[in-house]
């Protein structure tokens, strides 16, 4: 009875428009009132959710990725990304796709990257005759790379989330993301070609040579180091990853204030403000989300969740595929915070009992949120690009399957090629493996 309450109450007040956090409180209270339980225990879960230090990084990473947005490094990745491949056919869709990769990897969130890049981009490649659903589905398709980039708080989000499940260090979980966010980054660059030859696009001057190339990387470089700072950190030991997020935030008004002189004190309060609300939704959607788990768990969501799938099939390919069909269909209705605290915990056991490394099913999770970011009705990193390339979602939507299929190819490999994400942990801590 109680998880009947439980699920039917959260279902219905998402079908009634309730923000995704306030439909799990609603639940949660509902829950407690069927029980009979006191109703201090959703709270007590709230704050226990909370009082972990790890979630400090989540904080620093916000603040870094916001001082990166307002300090003006986009323009500069830009003009690197545009000397290198700016030349070829589509060359601008091509730059977009790795401004895009370069600009996440320093902010580490496909919205900032959306906002910063897209702002950009996208006119720039209207101006120079390109269309503006492909300029929108490039650059979208392109930023989800953010997510799995070692600056991205949503690697601790889902650490969180395995808590009393299984043993994931973000290390492990930073280094992991390494490879897969390359190989989606070739997806996306193929994408944006084939779409580019498709539609006739021209090339636009020649490549510059290989001064140029150097000299806007130069110009880039003390932006970009910053994942630099924070792998080498990691692993030469000299900090823990909560540290490096501090480290990013102190490297990041190096950058902006003292290299490029580019961070204004209105852009700097700026950033103080939007950062502070991000983290303010992020921990409450935590905290609420600890109280939900809770439920979940004592009413045995997970082992039932697990049952039914075996009760269709025991062939782990398939119930690989099962558990990334139903991440995609959750993650197109709610958040990608949420749906990290929400799912793992149900899909986490079902997946590992099949086989999937913890650090893998972190992975092949965030690659599902992404793609869920890109995808209406709450496809938030596609509405800023429409709101920015002045079209519509149906427009951008009738000329996504070949940026799609980029992110399918690339979810489907680190499904069931298990290297992809773990060669890289194994390598730097063998006892992950």
């Amino acid at each position: 009875m109680e998880l009947t309450v439980l699920l039917v109450s959260f279902s219905v007040l998402l079908v009634l428009g309730v923000p995704v956090a306030f439909s799990i409180g609603l639940a949660s209270v509902a829950t407690i009132l069927a029980a009979g339980l006191p109703i201090a225990v959703v709270f007590q879960k709230m704050v226990g959710g909370m009082q972990i230090f790890s979630f400090l990084a989540i904080p620093f990473f916000i603040f870094a990725g916001e001082l990166m947005l307002y300090g003006g490094i986009a323009d500069r990745i830009v003009r690197f990304a545009n000397s290198l491949v700016g030349h070829v056919r589509g060359g601008l869709g091509m730059s977009n796709v790795l401004g895009c990769t370069l600009f996440g990897g320093v902010a580490g969130s496909p919205l900032a990257d959306v906002s910063a890049m897209g702002s950009v981009m996208i006119p720039l490649m209207k101006k120079e005759g390109y269309d503006a659903d492909y300029a929108v589905n490039v650059t979208t398709h392109a930023a989800l790379v953010g997510a799995l980039m070692p600056t991205s708080h949503n690697l601790i989000i889902f650490t969180l989330a395995t808590t009393g499940i299984a043993s994931v260090s973000v290390f492990s979980l930073i280094l992991a993301g390494v490879i897969p966010a390359l190989l989606l980054t070739v997806c996306n660059l193929a994408a944006a070609y084939y779409v580019a030859v498709k539609r006739g696009y021209s090339t636009h001057g020649q490549f510059p040579g290989w001064k140029e190339v150097l000299v806007a990387l130069l110009g880039a470089m003390p932006g970009l180091l910053v994942v630099v700072i924070i792998l080498a950190g990691i692993l030469s030991g000299i900090f823990t990853a909560t540290e490096s997020a501090a480290t990013a935030v102190f490297w990041a008004l190096l950058v902006t204030v003292l290299a490029y002189r580019s961070l204004s004190w209105e852009h700097f309060l700026k950033a103080c403000a939007k950062a502070c609300k991000t983290t303010g939704v992020v921990l409450f959607l935590i905290g609420i989300s600890s109280a939900f788990g809770y439920f979940m768990a004592l009413y045995e969501v997970p082992q039932k969740t697990g049952d039914l799938m075996k009760s269709i099939t025991s062939e782990p390919w398939v119930i690989f595929l099962m558990i990334n069909l139903l991440l995609f269909v959750l993650g197109t209705f709610l958040d990608m915070a949420a749906t990290i605290l929400i799912c793992t915990p149900i899909f986490l056991p079902i997946a590992s009992q099949f086989g999937m490394d913890p650090v893998q099913f972190g992975i092949v999770m965030l690659i599902n949120c992404a793609l869920g970011l890109n995808t209406p009705p709450v496809g938030v990193t596609q509405f800023v690009g429409c709101a920015i390339g002045g079209v519509s979602v149906g427009q951008v939507m009738r000329s996504i399957l070949p940026f799609y299929g980029a992110l399918g190819v690339t979810l489907m490999l680190v499904t069931y090629v298990p290297s992809l994400s773990l060669w890289l942990p194994r390598l730097f801590n063998p006892a992950a493996g």
